[in-house]
């Protein structure tokens, strides 16, 4: 009899755990949403995203220089373009960057001798300080900060007085950033009508 009752409740519980997956399944995901991607210091300091190469790459650039003058420099230098994936996401469906972007610009010291390489120019493991372009309008008056982050240190933003500003301001081609250089995302904003020509 013992037997009997114990089969009865193992199909009872084969038939319950397959119906309550489905409710489950049912009720949606309850995944836990994820963390923001701009983390900061009781101070307000902006934390270095540390997985910020694991994150959607933009561009790549070499000795770019949006000025008329010399770049002054004695060395190549590559510039390489992250953004987070929850703003890449966003970005895909509508054209804008939401509140909450995060953008790092990488720079590297770029070299023309090394291993086997005869010509042309690649990245070393040599990079400088970090460049990181946050979007949050609650926190910063124009909706966007600039950071350089010296190391890896949290770092404070740059005075909106920098000419940093009024450059992308003038001259980004959405929500003032360079998307004109991004050659993923120029297409999206294109399509999306958020691009602006001329830029």
């Amino acid at each position: 009899m013992k037997i009997a009752k114990t089969a009865l409740l193992a199909r009872a519980g084969l038939l319950i755990v397959p119906a309550l997956l489905l409710f489950g399944a049912a009720q949606g995901s309850t995944a836990p949403e994820p963390a923001a991607a701009a983390q900061y210091t009781a101070t307000g300091e902006l934390i270095l995203p540390a997985d910020y190469r694991e994150w959607v790459f933009l561009t790549s650039g070499l000795n770019m220089n949006y000025s008329d003058g010399p770049l002054g420099m004695d060395h190549e230098m590559v510039d390489n373009v992250f953004v987070d994936p929850v703003a890449w996401k966003a970005f895909k469906a509508t054209g804008r960057w939401p509140d909450g972007t995060v953008m790092v610009k990488e720079p590297r010291i770029g070299s023309s001798k090394g291993s086997i390489n005869k010509s042309g120019i690649f990245q070393t493991e040599q990079r400088f300080d970090l460049e990181v372009h946050v979007r949050d309008s609650r926190r910063f008056k124009g909706g966007w900060a600039f950071f350089v982050n010296v190391g890896d240190k949290p770092a404070k933003a740059i005075p909106a007085s920098a000419s940093c500003y009024s450059c992308h301001g003038q001259h980004g081609a959405v929500d003032t950033t360079f998307v004109q250089f991004y050659p993923t995302a120029k297409p999206i904003a294109v399509k999306a009508g958020t691009f602006a020509d001329g830029k």
